[in-house]
């Protein structure tokens, strides 16, 4: 699933249609996310405004449109793509909502699996969305110290990988960048959260920023489906230091440990547990 770099590759990626003047809203009439249909009705009411700009929570995209109170929720779901498609360029399989622009441009979301999520807003109650109502703080747009997630990390007995994949707690985090911040770090993915110290989660923050900034600036990590608004992969995966290298040594200079592979709650776990022993 594209986590935060992934989404925010997306966002700056659409730059190029801010302005645009959306001329209509197609919909394929299928149902997204969890079977629930899409309000096309909402989204229809962009025709005739221009995208004014595009913002980030989380793993949502928020796309607003001038002289709009309506406002589109995005989530890419597993393998979902947000791309702009130049005029004339071919039909693409599995695509489900369509904005067609004034300039013969279209901005296309597909979903082959359709696990992800087109959804309205309204604008200045975007917090009020069922979507975009509990989540927790953005690392980037909000700012996450080491002295806000040691207050969230109070009272929780979650293994702190898990933790840090409760979007409610820290939204944006997936299991890709959890697994390299918590390498970066020197920290043990199963180590309870609530036993975190001020000093660690100073430690954690800045590993937590270090890692999604420089992801960002690699495009992101492309595994299978991910792709920009261009229609680009990400890079990222060749600096993975732990992320699905099991077995592998351990890049930390100095560590002769190798990467181990675990199951948290479903979800596989990579980490060396030579140099992540806190």
């Amino acid at each position: 699933m594209p986590e935060l770099p992934e989404v925010e590759t997306v966002r700056r990626t659409l730059a190029p249609v801010v302005g645009a003047t959306v001329t209509k809203v197609w919909h394929s009439g299928f149902p997204l996310h969890l079977n629930r249909p899409v309000d096309i009705r909402g989204l229809r009411r962009a025709a005739g405004a221009p995208f004014a700009r595009i913002d980030r929570i989380g793993k949502f995209l928020l796309v607003y449109f001038d002289d709009r109170p309506e406002l589109a929720v995005v989530h890419l779901g597993m393998s979902g793509r947000l791309r702009v498609f130049e005029p004339g360029a071919g039909e693409v399989p599995h695509t489900h909502v369509v904005w067609s622009l004034g300039d013969g441009r279209q901005v296309r979301y597909s979903d082959p699996r359709r696990f992800g999520f087109v959804g309205v807003a309204r604008v200045g109650a975007e917090r009020e969305h069922p979507s975009l109502a509990d989540l927790g703080i953005d690392p980037l747009t909000d700012g996450l110290s080491g002295a806000a997630l040691h207050e969230l990390t109070r009272g929780s007995r979650q293994p702190l990988k898990v933790f840090l994949l409760d979007q409610r707690k820290v939204a944006g985090i997936g299991n890709i960048y959890a697994a390299e911040a918590l390498w970066l770090a020197r920290i043990r993915p199963t180590v309870r959260a609530h036993r975190l110290s001020a000093r660690r989660a100073a430690a954690l923050a800045a590993a937590i920023g270090s890692v999604l900034d420089h992801a960002i600036t690699r495009g992101g990590t492309s595994l299978r489906d991910f792709v920009n608004a261009t229609g680009n992969p990400g890079d990222y995966r060749k600096h993975l230091r732990v992320y699905d290298r099991e077995g592998q040594p351990c890049p930390r200079r100095g560590c002769a440990g190798a990467i181990r592979r675990i199951v948290s709650q479903g979800r596989a776990t990579f980490y060396c547990p030579r140099c992540q022993q806190y």
